[in-house]
């Protein structure tokens, strides 16, 4: 279930993320980065649903999943509503952000090098998504 944040204070982001790991509070409130090739959704080929950790919120569907070669799980597309972006000017160089529509947190950066249908490629720590395969015979 999506959960709403309004705020995002306190030690685990005012409610919302209760429950994260220390590495995950790092990332998605901190707006850290995991390790390239730490994630085991890199490998998850099943169909599904990725969601926030953080707050529940459906991100991405296993349809919009490719092998990009960077190290993170990587979309070309992201479910309506899901993600929104902002201008990223940190380590000396502009680019941008991707964070959870619901709590803010951060996620990772979309690049306009991805696959088509639509050229991008959403570049996404695997530590701060949570994937829900598909239920036998429901279809993504």
């Amino acid at each position: 279930m999506t959960q709403s944040c309004d705020t995002l204070s306190g030690a685990n982001g005012g409610g919302c993320g209760v429950g994260l790991t220390p590495e995950q509070r790092r990332v998605l409130r901190g707006h850290g980065t995991e390790r390239p090739g730490s994630s085991p959704l890199n490998d998850e080929k099943r169909q599904g649903i990725y969601a926030c950790a953080g707050c529940g919120r459906e991100l991405f569907t296993s349809d919009s999943k490719y092998d990009s070669g960077s190290g993170w799980p990587s979309f070309f597309r992201a479910i309506d509503a899901g993600v929104e972006t902002t201008q990223d000017s940190s380590h000396g160089m502009i680019r941008t952000e991707v964070h959870c529509a619901g709590c803010k947190g951060h996620l990772g950066h979309v690049f306009p090098d991805g696959p088509q249908p639509t050229g991008l490629r959403y570049c996404m720590n695997g530590i701060v998504l949570e994937f829900r395969p598909a239920t036998q015979g429901a279809g993504l």
